[in-house]
């Protein structure tokens, strides 16, 4: 047999996978590992998709998806994010957030063209650039600096290569939120070199403590280089349902739409329908969510601190944290295979957001406050065990 895809084979696995299969089979088991709310979908977004398919409406749609999640989706931008963005050719409905991500990238890159990405960052960032033959160029963040982007440190990672700047804030997997400042000057950075930016805000209802939110695509002359990837997935607990959204430049766009047509056609049909009323209904289960997370989330952090050799942040979004394993001698592998076998508590080692993530580990707090309390009873029992 001729042999496979020698670029796909080239591609690591998601170590964070391995994490959650190691944990298969045991019993007893706290998982602060997957990014995913506990929360179900609030009834009221599901009692639309039912009446979407009552009426009919389980056949296929057009590449870009139906206008009126599309009309939905540039009404709510003009309210939260304070950029207007027509719903006839500027926005395309996609399969999650991930596959904005993907289709951004398969349209703006050629092979060898450079992507710049934060160290550490969501570790799917790295395979979707190397599927399309493009090349991740990686810029430290610092815990001591918020986990930003600095001015420095982006330079530093440009070459006649680069093509564009990959910016996820709120964070994953450290919970950082970039400033309106830090904003401006990835902006002008990007204008300077004539770069896209592929602002990825998928956590942007997440944010706590008063931190404003500010899209890049309000800076003047950025709209036409930023391409915006979001969905429901996070804020409504939608998951499974996989419905996220484009926004760009008409060109861009019908270019997406076009290799939407070879790739799947279209969205899964009463999902839509779902979409539009998480963005147009009641908002008052996203409200109660994001209140729940704030309080798990100083939980988790409160624990961490209190735990002689462990450290962390509190992260400004996102429901995410980052903590700091350094003074217990162990890498991030050895600290969360070893916190599996001994304790059943799992959680994503560092380092599978990138190098800059060794000597930390991610945990979810999306999560009940029970789950929370027990792992963090078990993860002081484990830390003891190292004195």
């Amino acid at each position: 047999m001729k042999e496979l895809s020698s670029k796909i084979a080239s591609i690591e696995p998601a170590k964070i996978r391995k994490m959650y299969d190691m944990a298969q089979g045991l019993d007893n088991v706290i998982s602060f590992v997957i990014g995913e709310p506990e929360f179900d979908t609030p009834e009221h977004i599901i009692d639309a998709a039912k009446k979407a398919m009552d009426r009919g409406h389980t056949h296929y749609t057009p590449n870009s998806g139906i206008l009126p999640l599309r009309e939905a989706v540039s009404a709510h931008f003009q309210n939260f994010d304070k950029v207007s963005y027509n719903p006839l050719d500027e926005i395309m409905i996609t399969v999650g957030g991930m596959q904005g991500l993907y289709l951004s990238l398969l349209v703006l890159t050629n092979p060898g063209d450079e992507v710049i990405v934060s160290d550490p960052c969501y570790t799917n960032y790295y395979g979707m650039i190397e599927m399309n033959h493009a090349v991740p160029v990686t810029v430290p963040v610092y815990e001591e600096e918020g986990f930003n982007f600095t001015e420095q440190g982006l330079r530093a990672a440009i070459t006649p290569k680069s093509k564009a700047i990959l910016l996820n804030t709120p964070s994953n997997p450290t919970g950082a939120v970039a400033d309106r400042a830090t904003i401006e000057m990835i902006a002008r950075i990007a204008a300077e070199h004539d770069l896209y930016v592929i602002f990825d805000e998928v956590y942007k209802y997440l944010i706590y403590d008063e931190e404003d939110f500010f899209n890049i695509a309000r800076i003047p002359g950025m709209k036409e280089r930023t391409i915006i990837v979001d969905s429901v997935s996070k804020s409504y607990a939608m998951t499974g349902w996989r419905v996220g959204f484009c926004l760009g430049p008409e060109p861009v766009i019908s270019e997406m739409q076009k290799i939407q047509e070879f790739m799947l056609s279209c969205v899964n049909t009463p999902a839509q329908y779902a979409a539009i009323e998480a963005l147009t209904g009641p908002q008052d289960a996203l409200t109660y969510m994001n209140e729940q997370y704030k309080l798990r989330r100083k939980i988790m952090v409160d624990r961490i601190n209190s735990i002689d050799t462990l450290s962390c942040l509190m992260p400004k979004g996102a429901f995410y944290v980052f903590m700091n394993i350094k003074e217990t001698g162990l890498t991030s592998d050895e600290f969360a295979i070893g916190l599996l076998k001994d304790q059943h508590v799992v959680v994503s080692p560092g380092d599978c957001f990138g190098a800059m993530g060794e000597g930390y580990v991610r945990l979810s707090y999306a999560t009940s406050v029970e789950n929370i309390n027990e792992g963090f009873d078990r993860i002081e029992k484990f830390v003891n065990k190292l004195k």
